[in-house]
């Protein structure tokens, strides 16, 4: 497992030098040097709190882009499961852009669900992770997801 999460991230930092005109060689050195991606920032995705309005359940998501590259794609795809754990519904939220070393916060409605009735939120699938100017990265490689809420937020 180790392994593989070095392989991935030395897979991102090579994506991001690419994104942002680094060299490979840079990126790689960072990979070697730190080994576990440190070096490179990460990027949390908060399930900070859910909120009743009349059409259902507003979730509150913070993104804390520690990076040196800006999200100009980030859309996830979401596996809402009530609590009995069953799945309910899949969202694709788009919460783009996402600005290098800043912290932001996005709302999104989940739709004719009370929030009491939502066990659990998974992330299904990271349809979009795109730099500003382009390029594609793998976000899986820096993305840590944490909950606030009563409600784990989890992969």
């Amino acid at each position: 497992m180790r392994t593989a999460v070095r392989t991935g991230t030395a897979a991102l930092l090579l994506a991001l030098a690419a994104m942002i005109g680094g060299t490979p060689g840079a990126a790689q050195e960072a990979g070697d040097a730190g080994g576990d991606g440190a070096d490179t920032g990460r990027l949390l995705a908060e399930l900070n709190k859910l909120e009743g309005v009349e059409a259902g359940c507003r979730s509150f998501f913070l993104f804390r882009n520690d990076t040196d590259v800006t999200l100009a794609g980030f859309e996830m795809s979401l596996a809402v499961l009530d609590r009995d754990g069953v799945i309910d519904r899949l969202l694709t939220i788009d919460a783009a852009p996402l600005p290098s070393r800043r912290t932001t916060l996005k709302l999104f409605d989940i739709p004719d669900m009370p929030c009491a009735d939502i066990g659990e939120v998974i992330l299904h699938d990271i349809a979009t992770c795109e730099a500003e100017g382009g390029g594609v990265a793998d976000c899986f490689a820096i993305l840590d997801l944490s909950s606030r809420a009563d409600v784990p937020f989890v992969l």
